[in-house]
């Protein structure tokens, strides 16, 4: 474990010790604000029922299909607009237009043609993990050096071809990190859609305690979504390490959100 990570496991560490002395000490008193001890307890509680991994499997699966879907349309999307000037030209003011429209406004409209299924679900995930994808797959694409765009024309490469071959390799690394962004975002809005439309998952859950009077559990069930996104985040970005070695650095990624 690197030292950066080792620090920010401290700080981590000191804020829960914070939390459990202040709330043991009635410095701070919420009548449904349990300390981490508390909260420990219930997490341990709710592993060993067969119910948590069915939620937590439910919540995966939806974040995953979502995002391979968004992965795909936002890929090829980008990859044309990329490579067609009028393609660019003509979509790209009805891009700018969707972009800043929250998934969770997309609920109603999920419920309304589905009901409560995976499909309202897939409906909320989809759309804003597409943007990531789709803007940093275009601009990797756009901001190559243009001695590429020579290799294509003596090579005498098809559209098809020349991505294949020149641009998607060489843009690969802005590619990777709009997919590390969206998987990531694709768990938060598979929860808030079971929160919002299915009562099912780990959103569902969330708020099925809430209902209940039973913060314990409830915020073990937000401890779970936080671990499960800080591990998805992790192996991707292992992944993109293996598959790039040296090229996957850090980037500013504020443009594409």
């Amino acid at each position: 474990m690197t030292s950066s990570a080792l620090k920010g496991l401290g700080g981590v560490v000191f804020f829960l010790l914070a939390w459990e002395l202040f709330i043991d000490s009635a410095v701070i008193h919420f009548e449904y604000l349990p300390p981490p001890s508390k909260i420990c307890i219930a997490w341990l509680s709710l592993v060993q029922q067969q119910k948590y991994w069915l939620e937590i499997s439910h919540t995966l699966f939806a974040a995953v299909l979502g995002w391979l879907i968004a992965s795909f349309i936002g890929i090829v999307l980008g990859a044309a607009l990329a490579i067609s000037k009028r393609f660019r030209q003509f979509s790209l003011t009805t891009i700018e237009v969707l972009r800043p429209l929250p998934g969770v406004a997309f609920a109603p409209v999920g419920l309304l043609l589905f009901g409560f299924s995976l499909n309202m679900e897939l409906t909320v995930i989809c759309l804003p993990t597409l943007w990531p994808i789709l803007m940093n797959t275009m601009a990797g694409i756009l901001n190559l050096s243009k001695k590429l765009e020579e290799v294509v024309n003596i090579l005498h490469l098809t559209p098809t071809e020349a991505i294949r071959k020149i641009y998607f390799p060489a843009a690969a690394t802005s590619v990777l990190v709009g997919l590390r962004i969206s998987l990531s975002l694709a768990v938060v809005m598979a929860v808030v859609a079971e929160m919002i439309g299915n009562p099912e998952g780990l959103g569902y859950a969330i708020v099925r305690e809430q209902q209940a009077m039973n913060p314990n559990d409830m915020f073990a069930y937000i401890f779970t979504v936080g671990c499960i996104g800080i591990c998805i985040n992790y192996l991707l970005s292992q992944l993109a390490i293996y598959i790039l070695p040296g090229q996957f650095l850090r980037k500013d990624i504020a443009q594409t959100i």
